[in-house]
C-alpha cells in the first residue's frame, strides 16, 4: 500500500520545500524558488491555495488523475488527499502557494466563515481557472500576504494576516461565479443530466430501497463533488439542489396521487419516503395543501 505522508504543520512543508519558517501558521511560497515535492501522496493538515502560470502538470485526487492547467488556482482542505505524480511538482515549475494552519484564523471573521468558501471542498478538475486580470490579482494577494510575513510579528499579525487571505477568498468567490456564467452551455448540460438521474431514480426500485435521492448521490452519478454541484445548481436555478430534487419529487407526487387504487401511504413509500408523514408534511410545505385534499380538489 501506498505511503501517505501527512502534513500537519507549516515547518514541516516549509522544509520540505527547502524555506524558512516566518510564522508558524501560515507560509506563502514563490514556486520558482524552491525545491519541488516528491512524487508522494500527501495528506494535508491544512488549507492551502496554489496557483499555476506556465505549463500543465498532472495531480492525483483520490484516485483520479487531472490536468492542472496554466491559470488554475486549486484548493485543499484539511484532511485531503492530493498525489503528485513523477516529476511533477504539486504547484510548479511557477506559480505561488498558500498554506495555513487552522489554528491562524480562530477568532477571526475568516474564522466564522471559512465554511462558506465551498471551493475547498470541490475536487481539482473543478478548479478555478483565472483570466489575465484576475490572476493579476491573485498574484497581488499573496504579495500582499507574503510582505506580511516579512515583517516582524505583533499583536496586529494575525488580523492583518487572516484579513488578506479573506480577501483572496472573496475574490475567488467573484471569479467562480464569472467561471459558472462563462461555461454557462457545459452548466446546462449538467442541469439536463441531473433531470435525467432524477427521472431514472425514480423510474427504478431505488427509491424503495435507498430512500428519496440525496444531493450527493446525484453529484457522484454526475461525477462532481457534492459542493460544486450544489453551488452550479444554484447560481443556475436560484434553489438549492436539495430544493431541486424535492420539487421534482412533488412534481411526480402530483402525478400520482390520481391513482386512487393506491393510498398516501403507498405514494409515499413508492417516491423514497421512510414516513409517509413526512411526505404529507412536504407536500402540504409545497403546495398548501395535502395530498388527499389536492385529490379533492382536482
Amino acid at each position: 500500500m501506498e505511503e501517505i505522508v501527512k502534513i500537519d504543520s507549516i515547518a514541516q512543508y516549509n522544509a520540505m520545500r527547502g524555506v524558512p519558517t516566518k510564522h508558524p501558521l501560515v507560509t506563502v511560497i514563490d514556486q520558482s524558488k524552491v525545491k519541488p515535492l516528491p512524487a508522494r501522496s500527501f495528506n494535508f493538515g491544512l488549507y492551502a491555495v496554489g496557483l499555476k502560470e506556465l505549463n500543465h502538470g498532472q495531480l492525483r485526487y483520490g484516485r483520479r488523475h487531472y490536468d492542472y492547467q496554466e491559470g488554475s488556482l486549486i484548493f485543499i482542505a484539511p484532511g485531503q488527499v492530493v498525489g503528485v505524480e513523477p516529476s511533477v511538482d504539486l504547484f510548479a515549475p511557477k506559480g505561488w502557494v498558500l498554506l495555513f494552519h487552522p489554528d491562524l484564523i480562530n477568532g477571526t471573521s475568516l474564522g466564522k466563515h471559512i465554511q462558506e468558501y465551498s471551493f475547498f471542498s470541490y475536487d481539482v478538475n473543478e478548479a478555478l481557472h483565472l483570466s489575465d486580470k484576475e490572476k493579476i490579482m491573485v498574484i497581488d494577494c499573496f504579495s500582499k500576504i507574503e510582505y506580511e510575513l516579512n515583517q516582524n510579528i505583533d499583536k496586529h499579525s494575525k488580523e492583518l494576516i487572516a484579513s488578506n487571505i479573506e480577501l483572496l477568498l472573496k475574490y475567488c468567490i467573484r471569479f467562480y461565479d464569472r467561471q459558472f456564467i462563462t461555461r454557462d452551455t457545459a452548466n446546462k448540460g449538467i442541469l439536463e443530466r441531473f433531470e435525467y438521474v432524477l427521472k431514472g431514480y425514480f423510474s427504478s426500485d431505488k427509491p424503495q430501497s435507498q430512500g428519496l435521492p440525496s444531493v450527493a448521490y446525484c453529484a457522484e452519478a454526475l461525477h462532481l463533488s457534492p459542493n460544486y454541484f450544489g453551488d452550479l445548481v444554484k447560481k443556475e436555478t436560484g434553489r438549492s439542489a436539495q430544493e431541486y430534487i424535492q420539487s421534482k419529487v412533488i412534481e411526480m407526487a402530483k402525478e400520482r396521487v390520481f391513482d386512487l387504487n393506491k393510498s398516501v401511504s403507498e405514494i409515499a413509500y413508492e417516491l423514497g419516503f421512510k414516513y409517509p408523514q413526512h411526505f404529507i408534511r412536504l407536500f402540504k410545505q409545497k403546495t398548501g395543501v395535502t395530498p388527499n385534499a389536492y385529490r379533492m380538489m382536482n
